[in-house]
C-alpha cells in the first residue's frame, strides 16, 4: 500500500502529470508485490473505459464546443444583459447567470469558463469594474457548469457508484439555483459596499422581452402536458410543441430561447424515456448541430471540424485518466488500502453528519491536487461503502462530492479554471487567487446547505420518480 500511494505521491510532487502518476505507481506496484499478473494490468485499462454511460462524456464535450462555435455564447450575454444588467453591479449579475444558462449545455465548469469567461471579463473591464472582481465572480459561476445538467463529473460519478445519472442530473437542479441565489447576493454586497450602480438603464421592454423568452421556454413543457391531457399522443404533442416553438423563434429572432431549451429537451427525454443519459448526450450535439447548421447558420464544415478534433483531444486526456485513475483504484481495493481507509474513518465515528464534515475536507483537499475525473474515480471506491453503510443516499453524496471538487478546481497547484481565467484576464495565478479568495464564502455556503439539507438534492428525483 505504502508503495502504491508513496510512489504516486512522489511523481505528483515531482510535477508528473496525474494520468502518468497513477499508471506508473500502478506498475510498479504490480512488478515489486507480485500481487497480481502483469497482463491483469492491460485487463483493467480495457475495462476502465469500456462503459457505456462513457460515451456521454465525447459528446457533452462536443456539444460545448459546438455551442461556443455556433454563436450561442453571446446570444446568452444579450439575453443575461436585458433580464439583469440593469440591476446594481449589473454584469456580475450578467456574468452568473450567463453561466446558469451555458451550464444547461456545456457540463464542465472549463467550458463555461473558457466559452462565456472571455466575453463576460472584457466587458466587466470595459464597465470599469476591476479585473479582480471580473475574474472572481466568472471563475465562482464556472463551478455551476458541473452542478446544473447535463453534468460530465455525474456521468462518471454515476458509472463508478451506480447510480442513475438522470437522478444525479434532476439532483442538481436545486443545488444550482441555490448556489446562484448566493453568488447574485454576494455580488449585490460588493456592489452595495463600492457603490456600484447599474450597467445598463432599467427598460420595461428589454425586462419584458428577457421574461417573455423565460415564459416561452416554461409554455413548451406545459403545452405538451396539456396536449397529452386533451388525448394526443406524447411523441406527436412534442413534434406539434417544437413545431411552433421553432416558428415562433424564427419569427422574432429571440436570444436565448433556443439556448434555454437544451436543457428542457434533456432532462425531458429522459423523464419520458425517449433516451437514457448517455443518449441525451448524442441529443445534445444533434441540438447543436441544429442551432449552429440550420437555426443561426453560424457553422461552417470547417468549424465543425475543429471543435470535433478539439474534442478527440480533450476526449483523449480524460479517457487516458479514467484508464489510469481504474487501474489505480482497483489496486487500491486489491491491496486492502481502500479498505483500511474506510475502517479508519469508521473508527472515529459513526455518526453520518461527522463523516460528511470529514468527507468534505478531505475531497476538497484531494481536489486541489488530483484531475476531477481521477479523483471520483479514486475516491468513490473507498467512500462509497462507508456512505451506503451509514445511510447516506449516493445521489446527495453525487452532488457533495462533485461541489467540493469543483471547488477544487478554483485552486493551485491544479486548478484548472484558475489557470485559463488567469490567461483570459492576463493575470498572474498568484492574483488569479487572491481574486478568487471572496468567492469561496457562497460556494463554502452552498457546500454547507447541499451537504446538510439533503432534500436539496433528493426532493426532485424522487418527484420524478428516479430516486427511493
Amino acid at each position: 500500500m505504502l508503495l502504491l500511494l508513496g510512489g504516486f505521491l512522489l511523481l505528483m510532487l515531482l510535477g508528473v502529470p496525474v494520468a502518468i502518476a497513477m499508471a506508473a505507481s500502478s506498475l510498479l506496484y504490480i512488478l515489486v508485490s507480485g500481487v497480481t499478473p502483469d497482463v491483469t494490468l492491460a485487463q483493467r485499462m480495457i475495462a476502465g473505459v469500456e462503459s457505456f454511460p462513457l460515451l456521454a462524456v465525447p459528446f457533452f464535450i462536443l456539444a460545448g464546443n459546438l455551442m461556443n462555435i455556433a454563436g450561442v455564447t453571446g446570444r446568452i450575454y444579450k439575453f443575461a444583459v436585458a433580464l439583469v444588467g440593469w440591476m446594481r453591479g449589473g454584469l456580475g449579475h450578467v456574468n452568473i447567470i450567463g453561466s446558469v444558462i451555458f451550464s444547461g449545455m456545456s457540463g464542465t465548469a472549463i467550458a463555461d469558463a473558457a466559452g462565456l469567461g472571455t466575453i463576460e471579463i472584457k466587458a466587466m473591464k470595459d464597465h470599469g469594474y476591476s479585473t479582480e472582481f471580473s475574474v472572481g465572480v466568472t471563475a465562482a459561476s464556472a463551478t455551476l457548469g458541473p452542478i446544473i445538467p447535463p453534468s460530465l463529473p455525474f456521468v462518471i460519478y454515476g458509472m463508478m457508484a451506480n447510480v442513475s445519472i438522470g437522478a444525479l442530473f434532476l439532483g442538481g437542479v436545486i443545488p444550482g439555483i441555490v448556489m446562484t441565489l448566493l453568488m447574485m447576493a454576494t455580488v449585490t454586497y460588493f456592489a452595495h459596499k463600492n457603490k456600484w450602480g447599474s450597467d445598463t438603464p432599467f427598460s420595461w421592454p428589454q425586462l419584458g422581452s428577457a421574461g417573455l423568452e423565460i415564459a416561452i421556454v416554461l409554455a413548451f413543457p406545459l403545452a405538451i402536458w396539456l396536449m397529452v391531457v386533451a388525448g394526443m399522443s406524447t411523441n406527436m404533442a412534442v413534434v406539434i410543441g417544437l413545431g411552433v416553438l421553432l416558428a415562433i423563434d424564427w419569427y422574432f429572432d429571440f436570444s436565448a430561447v433556443m439556448a434555454l431549451m437544451a436543457p428542457v429537451i434533456l432532462i425531458g427525454g429522459m423523464t419520458l424515456g425517449w433516451f437514457t443519459p448517455t443518449e441525451a448526450a448524442v441529443a445534445a450535439v444533434i441540438w447543436s448541430l441544429f442551432l449552429g447548421l440550420v437555426r443561426y447558420r453560424t457553422m461552417t464544415l470547417k468549424t465543425v471540424a475543429k471543435a470535433t478534433f478539439d474534442t478527440i483531444e480533450t476526449t483523449a486526456s480524460v479517457l487516458f485518466i479514467v484508464t489510469a485513475a481504474s487501474i489505480f483504484a482497483w489496486l487500491l481495493t486489491v491491496s486492502q488500502a481502500a479498505q483500511m481507509l474506510s475502517d479508519w474513518m469508521l473508527s472515529i465515528t459513526h455518526n453520518k453528519w461527522v463523516f460528511l464534515a470529514l468527507a468534505n475536507v478531505l475531497i476538497l483537499f484531494v481536489g486541489c491536487f488530483i484531475d476531477t475525473t481521477a479523483a471520483i474515480t479514486i475516491l468513490v471506491p473507498i467512500l462509497l461503502p462507508i456512505v451506503l453503510k451509514l445511510g447516506i443516499d449516493p445521489i446527495h453524496f453525487g452532488l457533495i462530492m462533485t461541489l467540493n471538487l469543483m471547488i477544487g478546481l478554483l485552486h493551485p497547484p491544479l486548478g484548472m479554471v484558475l489557470f485559463v481565467l488567469a490567461r483570459v484576464a492576463k493575470l498572474s495565478v498568484e492574483r488569479t487567487t487572491v481574486a478568487i479568495l471572496p468567492w469561496l464564502v457562497p460556494l463554502m455556503l452552498a457546500l454547507i446547505a447541499i451537504t446538510y439539507i439533503p432534500e436539496l438534492t433528493l426532493w426532485l428525483p424522487k418527484y420524478m420518480g428516479l430516486s427511493k
